[in-house]
Parts: structure tokens; C-alpha cells; sequence
């Protein structure tokens, strides 16, 4: 029954954005456009409790680790998946990635680019994106590599910019090539290498210290624009954090697995429809905000429209809603009002 309702929460909330004409903003690789979907495991504490699947995670709290998919700079939610708190962020992500690559394409028809941190650093990953032609940027699991192994690599086929005294940054990309079922396709390894001799408040090091990280991705342009892509992707902890907190769905009420699963599916429709409701006020400058945004936080749609002082009365054989004329939330709840009903 839980399983069912799951999917009528997700078909449900995909027409939500879907039939409301929602706009899912992209993000530039030089001058193409691409939706950006992002997908991370944020932990659930439910410490001090005795859930089912509450267990300890990566974060060092008991609790659950549930993988989330959003889509556009919005943040819609596209998919949730609820998980125990100690398995792995790559269990079950193949079809996670398939699921969320299928309800992408029924919201758009541009070019997709999703982008993973490194514990989905996986071959089994790489494959689906190139098999169902959605670009990636994926930041790689060092796993044993050394620091100074990359900097002769960054040496010999990277570009070296000195950003001040003592501090030199490489950043370039060699090619890697993946077996697919019936060709082979070339991928990139984007890396970016530190090498510090001095410290930046003067500070000469007896002996250098070295920093890198290194991406996969199918992206042709310059690595620059390849990491600055990537470190757009810790949004998505904003998008986390408004789940949890705002909406109070970090405790989950419930004492069963598959209960909680529902609560969050549940969770999920409604952060939607407040990310629809916070992304319609933006449309006009009417609301009484001193600051101009790209994205209304959840906290402030609660706060200002869904918790809108009003009084509803029956007058003249019709219901109405009374709202004072001096609520300064007035006009942007009338046009609110207009757009969805």
C-alpha cells in the first residue's frame, strides 16, 4: 500500500510542476544552456530513538540517509527515495539515476547535466548518463591517489596560473575512455592541483603542500567553468536544510520503515507546492521585501502567505476570505490568488 501511494505522491508531484507551467531555470556551459539535477544523500539524526532503519551514518548520528533528486536552480524536488541510515550513497542509485533521468524529461526537453558528489564516484554511474545521453559532472573519489602523483600529471598536460607569492594553481584534463555495450565513448578527467610554497600570511614551508580534486564529466569546455559547475551543486544542502528544518521533517513521527518513507513523500509534494507558490511571488515586485531574490525560502512562504491573517465568512450566500486592506502581503496574495485558481 505504502509502495503505491509513493508513486501516486510522485506522478502527483511532477504534474504539480508540470501543468502549472512551473520555469526550471538552467545553468550555462559557455553559452549552452543545460537543467541542472542534482542528486545527494542528506542524513536524517533520529538519534535517541528506536526506529526501524534508524542506524548510524556517515555523519556520526543515528538516523536515516534518504537520496534526493532536484531539478532546475529552483530546486524542485524530482525524486526522494528513503534509506537506512548505514547504506552506502551508492546503493540503489543506478535505478535511482534511471527513475530521476525519466522524470526529468517529462518536465523538459533541454539538455540535462547532473551532477554527484564523490561517493557516487562510480563506472556503473558513468555508463547510464552516456547510454541515456544526459551530460554529468562528477567529482572523483581519490580513493589512493597522491597528491604528488597529479601535480606531474597537472605539469605535463596542465596550465599553471601563479594566483599570489608562493601559491600555484594547475588546472587542465586528459581523456578517459568507457566500454559501452556496442562503442566506446571518451570522457574527460577534469583535475585542478594546488601547489603552496609560501603560506598567504607569509609563511615559507619547509615542504610544499599539495591539494587536488579531480571530475568526470562529458562536458567539452574549459575546466574552469567544468568545477565552478560542480561547486554550484552544494546548493542543493539549502534545499536539504529546508526539508528538515522548515518543514520539521527530520524527526520522523513514526516508529515504522515504510511509514516514514510515506511521511517523507508526503513531505516532498508539499515542499513543492511551497517552492511553486515562493517562485510565483517572485514574478512581480509586490511583496513588502527589502531584498530582491531568485528563490523564496520555504520559511517565508509559511510565514507570510500560508499563515496570512484572514477570517472566512459566509455573506450573502457566498463563502469569502477576509483579509485587511492594510496587510501588506495583500497584493501579492491576490495575484497568487489569480495565478492558481
Amino acid at each position: 500500500m505504502t509502495e503505491k501511494w509513493k508513486a501516486i505522491l510522485h506522478e502527483e508531484s511532477l504534474n504539480l510542476i508540470r501543468n502549472t507551467n512551473a520555469e526550471i531555470s538552467p545553468v550555462y556551459a559557455k553559452d549552452k544552456p543545460y537543467i541542472p539535477v542534482d542528486l545527494d544523500v542528506s542524513p536524517f539524526d533520529n538519534s535517541k530513538t528506536k526506529k526501524e532503519g534508524v542506524e548510524r551514518t556517515y555523519k556520526g548520528c543515528d538516523g536515516y540517509a534518504p537520496m534526493f533528486g532536484y531539478i532546475g536552480q529552483e530546486g524542485y524536488c524530482l525524486h526522494v527515495e528513503m534509506r537506512k541510515g548505514n547504506d552506502h550513497c551508492q546503493k540503489g542509485t543506478p535505478n535511482f539515476i534511471k527513475e530521476t533521468i525519466q522524470s526529468a524529461r517529462r518536465l523538459t526537453d533541454q539538455p540535462l547535466l547532473f551532477r554527484l558528489d564523490s561517493g557516487n564516484d562510480s563506472r556503473d554511474n558513468l555508463i547510464i548518463f552516456l547510454e541515456k545521453h544526459a551530460s554529468f559532472v562528477i567529482k572523483r573519489n581519490p580513493r589512493k591517489e597522491k597528491a604528488e602523483d597529479w601535480l606531474h600529471i597537472a605539469q605535463k598536460y596542465g596550465i599553471c596560473c601563479e594566483e599570489r607569492e608562493g601559491k600555484k594553481v594547475y588546472l587542465g584534463s586528459i581523456p578517459e575512455t568507457i566500454q559501452l555495450k556496442d562503442q566506446i565513448r571518451t570522457i574527460r578527467k577534469v583535475f585542478k592541483v594546488i601547489e603552496r610554497t609560501i603560506s598567504r600570511d607569509g609563511q615559507i614551508f619547509l615542504i610544499p603542500e599539495y591539494e587536488f580534486e579531480t571530475y568526470w564529466t562529458d562536458l567539452e569546455v574549459p575546466p574552469h567553468v567544468v568545477i565552478s559547475l560542480y561547486h554550484d551543486h552544494g546548493t542543493c544542502e539549502q534545499f536539504h536544510s529546508e526539508i528538515k528544518s522548515e518543514l520539521d521533517l527530520e524527526r520522523l513521527p513514526s516508529g515504522k520503515y515504510e511509514t516514514n518513507g510515506l511521511v517523507l513523500h508526503f513531505g516532498v509534494f508539499a515542499y513543492n507546492l511551497l517552492r511553486l507558490i515562493g517562485q510565483e511571488s517572485l514574478k512581480k515586485q509586490d511583496a513588502p521585501l527589502k531584498k530582491k531574490a531568485t528563490r523564496r525560502r520555504i520559511r517565508t512562504v509559511i510565514q507570510n502567505m500560508i499563515t496570512l491573517a484572514s477570517k472566512l465568512v459566509y455573506q450573502g450566500r457566498q463563502w469569502k476570505l477576509k483579509v485587511t486592506a492594510t496587510n501588506k502581503w495583500l497584493p501579492t496574495f491576490a495575484r497568487l490568488y489569480d495565478a492558481f485558481y
